[in-house]
């Protein structure tokens, strides 16, 4: 493969902490010289695009602006040979939801933030959450192939965070671990489904990296902490899971694209 490749997304494929960072890019992008599209850039000697940026949203990508930064797939011009795109759990509120067991209890109780922190482990608000991301991840494939006709475009998911079931991840209670479990096995099928109603694909970054949890001896991402100046972020990829997400995009890259009967194009017009 040669050609433009366009990374999309958030601090999933952002990068944030591990350095360096990228030259000249937003500095609340937290955009890392050494994060998955940089790695697979390299791999593939592909002209990079980064345009990924910690704590974006599906509308961030859509149509949103993002602390002035114009809405990612304003970058496409329909030349781009790959398209990746990692994005969704910030709309649910996934990382949030698993760091907020961290904060002090004072911050906790705090009136605004309490209320937001109880939102946040409502399994009845986060069901809601993940019906909307569902549809909106749906809408951020449709756009990308529309846009980018020519690519392969890639739905990478989430890489696992919490071991499996039956297994404690201390600080997080019970409740909160069984919860994130659900918010993430839900956003992973959303994700899925998108790419293949849109016409794209899927990298399974979650279920290869089922035995590289956080708390894994092995993990591929960081644990979870109050979020502070030159601290990695929590619940982030680190270097060893960064690169284990480019090695699945370019055996990816090794196979056969799939057909596509343009499943969502026809219920468009349906």
């Amino acid at each position: 493969m040669t050609g433009r490749y366009v990374a999309l997304g958030s601090a999933m494929a952002a990068g944030p902490g591990i350095a360096p960072r990228v030259t000249g890019s937003p500095f609340l992008a937290f955009r890392s010289a050494r994060n998955y599209p940089h790695l697979l850039a390299e791999s593939l000697s592909l002209d990079l695009v980064d345009v990924t940026y910690a704590g974006a949203t599906t509308a961030h990508v859509l149509y949103e602006k993002q602390n002035g930064t114009p809405p990612q797939t304003t970058v496409l011009n329909g030349s781009e040979s790959l398209v990746t795109v990692t994005i969704g759990h910030n709309d649910v509120g996934y990382m949030q939801l698993l760091t907020s067991a961290y904060f002090p209890h004072a911050v906790r109780s705090m009136p605004i933030i309490g209320d937001r922190l109880r939102d946040l482990h409502d399994y009845r608000a986060r069901n809601r959450a993940l019906a909307m991301v569902a549809e909106a991840l749906i809408e951020v494939g449709s756009m990308l192939r529309r846009l980018a006709p020519q690519a392969r475009i890639f739905f990478i998911d989430c890489l696992t965070l919490l071991p499996d079931r039956g297994f404690d991840a201390p600080p997080l209670s019970r409740s909160d671990v069984d919860l994130g479990r659900h918010v993430a096995e839900t956003l992973e099928r959303h994700t899925a489904e998108a790419a293949a109603e849109t016409g794209c694909e899927i990298v399974r970054a979650g279920a290869a990296s089922r035995s590289h949890h956080a708390w894994s001896p092995d993990p591929w991402t960081t644990k979870g902490a109050v979020p502070l100046p030159g601290r990695l972020s929590p619940f982030q990829p680190n270097a060893a899971g960064l690169r284990a997400i480019a090695d699945l995009v370019v055996a990816q890259v090794g196979k056969q694209a799939p057909s596509w009967s343009g499943q969502s194009e026809r219920r468009a017009s349906s």
